[in-house]
């Protein structure tokens, strides 16, 4: 059961997807529009999109189609849960009324798994990667992942290389070392810990004084007695109230901690309670964090290509969860279970229900209903499909020409003409035989460089986008003001 590309198997464009928009227009849009201009695809829901939305009665007709026809993907499950909500954060349930329905979120979790496989049989696909993500997984009491896990391997045959990652906070690691030992136990490969940043004052502001610098020894000797070698620490840049200094400091702690992998996430101020700060964070405040990270963590032994987000200290190890990396440099399929996760399959993106007000009614609603919780499911033209797998494989740093060709039937020289052309010229990046791959100097453009291969109407968006002007991140703020409670 392998993906043969045919033209037919996606929809047509509507005509904002059949336009052709000048490369060096759209470069300019993407760095003018930096905050939003990123690997976070698409951009504008409602104004890009909406034509393609499928109706409810149709959802599950059209979901299981887009899971079919192929074999090989990836598992993610959302665990929405944190002991409070960071002000920098998109993806947690807050409220304290939430908290006490974790138990029965997980039934739910395990409910929505049997229902995909009653509906695409997951016992006859081949799976690459898990992740378990939040929100904070390790919230959870140690049963409950147990329980996960039991689960899915019950249905769910995993390749040889495949792996198991899971998230935790410094608190919770160096609290509970006897719920990090359990991980490892049930076969848990991976293990990636949110440090962001060390600053006291900024810590505060983000409402994360409770994971500072006490707790992260501790959580360390935690990680490694309890046997995991494959260690991933998550740092943060790009805040207001973030000095060059406070970055220099930030990296040099999570270096002396010794992790195999660092991974660095720029701040995406959509959908925070601090996106208001954003019109302060300009593109030469963030530049010189890009390059003093290269340095510090290059001079420490980690390496990552240009434009990649995940160093590593391991030679041949890209450093991700197999599940990442699966994603990015091949464009697999995956499926996403829980509050608000995303399905992306060869010709749909699927939300779960959830995902706009981040509580759990709809979705519990919908799985004890026995239908697939799908509050946004998008059946899309191959344009919008190419810029999804091009907008996330800059995770990486570069896009990979044959799974690209692969996936859609077109190289990608073909696919992109002038834009491939624009970004080689310019010095941005490099065509080579295996990949289109950023360049030193393109590390400092990539948001210019990302929405070259985004859809048309997506281009669009950007190009008539007055981010000087434009109030979607106040709007943003407010409704994750609300969602807060």
């Amino acid at each position: 059961m392998s993906w043969e590309p045919d033209s037919s198997a996606w929809r047509e464009p509507v005509a904002a997807d059949r336009e052709r928009h000048e490369p060096r227009e759209v470069f300019a849009a993407g760095l003018r529009n930096h905050h939003i201009a990123n690997t976070a695809y698409p951009i504008a829901h409602k104004q890009t999109f909406y034509p393609y939305k499928v109706k409810r009665a149709r959802a599950h007709e059209v979901a299981t189609r887009g899971l079919s026809g192929f074999r090989d993907m990836c598992l993610y499950l959302h665990v929405p849960f944190c002991e409070t909500r960071c002000s920098f954060c998109e993806y947690t349930v807050v409220g304290k009324s939430e908290l006490p329905l974790t138990t029965r979120y997980v039934d739910a979790l395990l409910a929505e798994l049997a229902l995909y496989d009653d509906a695409i049989d997951l016992g006859a696909r081949l799976f690459h990667g898990l992740d378990i993500g939040g929100g904070t997984p390790s919230f959870l009491p140690s049963r409950d992942i147990a329980r996960i896990l039991e689960s899915v391997h019950a249905r769910c045959t995993f390749s040889e290389n495949a792996d198991i990652s899971i998230e935790t906070t410094p608190k919770i690691a160096s609290a509970e070392p006897e719920k990090i030992a359990s991980y490892k136990a049930l076969g848990i490969d991976r293990i990636s810990m949110g440090i962001q940043v060390i600053q006291p004052d900024l810590l505060k502001v983000l409402g994360r004084s409770e994971n500072g610098v006490e707790h992260h020894f501790r959580a360390v000797d935690a990680i490694r007695n309890a046997g995991f070698d494959r260690m991933n620490l998550d740092l943060m840049y790009g805040f207001a109230d973030q000095s060059l200094a406070s970055w220099r400091a930030t990296l040099s702690h999570a270096i002396a901690l010794g992790p195999e992998y660092i991974t660095l996430y720029r701040m995406r101020y959509k959908l925070t309670r601090i996106s208001h700060q954003s019109h302060r964070v300009d593109l030469e405040k963030v530049r010189p964090m890009i390059e003093l990270s290269k340095a510090l963590l290059s001079e420490a032994g980690y390496y990552a290509p240009p434009g990649k987000t995940t160093y590593s200290k391991i030679a041949g190890d890209v450093g991700t969860s197999s599940y990442l990396a699966k994603r990015v440099q091949t464009g697999i399929p995956y499926l996403g279970l829980g509050l608000g996760a995303q399905t992306f399959t060869h010709t749909t993106i699927s939300y779960n229900d959830g995902a706009a007000g981040k509580n759990l009614a709809p979705y519990l609603k919908s799985v004890d209903a026995g239908r697939l919780p799908l509050q946004d499911l998008y059946d899309l033209p191959r344009a919008q499909m190419m810029g999804k797998m091009c907008a996330v494989s800059f995770y990486f740093g570069a896009i990979e020409r044959a799974p690209f060709r692969a996936k859609f039937g077109v190289d990608l020289t073909d696919a992109f003409p002038n834009e491939v052309r624009f970004v080689v010229d310019e010095g941005l990046m490099e065509l080579r035989a295996d990949a289109l791959a950023m360049t030193k100097h393109g590390t400092l453009y990539k948001n210019g460089i990302i929405p070259l291969f985004a859809g048309p109407s997506i281009q669009r968006y950007l190009i008539e986008r007055d981010p000087s002007r434009s109030d979607d991140l106040e709007k943003n703020r407010k409704l994750a003001l609300r969602v807060a409670g």
